[in-house]
């Protein structure tokens, strides 16, 4: 007999089932510890965001609500109905809506960065030059991105509203990483 069956298998079960049972034991939390590692590494919620979208979700992870087959039921006898009151029109779209610039030119600023800014409604260079540095500041530190400052971001969007690509690209040859050196 194997010397390792052997050790397993102490306490006179010949059957030789002990050692099968630890390894199927050891190789349960082996798995049971990965699980939590991906789950941890946040790789699992990359494949999640797709499922969503593909199951109508917008944006913000919300699914719209799904259209009923039943009729809509009348109202009650004892609900007073409010004569329609005249909604003003909707406003109509400016035909020259802006288009969003590409934040990412500016030094400093990558897409994932660029992306935040979206979430808070920055997605012009003019909306940067004109953003508050605490309100910029504040949407970096809750992202996780602390280390980032915003000062040379302003100063560089200024410049690119105004359409000085050339003072823009002399700016960008002083600044590391969007930010002067010291």
């Amino acid at each position: 007999m194997y010397y390792s069956i052997g050790l397993f298998a102490e306490g006179g079960n010949e059957g030789g089932l002990g050692w099968l049972v630890w390894v199927a034991l050891v190789i349960f939390f082996i798995m049971v510890f990965l699980g939590w590692w991906v789950s941890q590494k946040g790789w699992l919620k990359s494949a999640e965001e797709p499922a969503h979208e593909a199951h109508g979700a917008d944006e913000s992870g919300h699914h719209p609500a799904e259209p009923s087959s039943e009729p809509p039921l009348a109202a009650s006898s004892t609900e007073t109905t409010a004569p329609a009151a005249a909604e003003p029109p909707a406003a109509p779209a400016p035909t020259g809506a802006t288009q969003p610039d590409d934040l990412t030119t500016l030094e400093g600023i990558g897409p994932k960065v660029a992306k935040l800014l979206a979430g808070i409604g920055i997605t012009t260079f003019q909306q940067l030059a004109e953003a508050d540095l605490a309100t910029l500041r504040q949407a970096l530190d809750t992202a996780g991105y602390k280390y980032m400052e915003p000062a040379g971001w302003v100063e560089q969007a200024a410049l690119a509203a105004k359409g000085d690509m050339e003072g823009l690209k002399k700016l960008q040859e002083t600044l590391k990483g969007g930010r002067k050196p010291n």
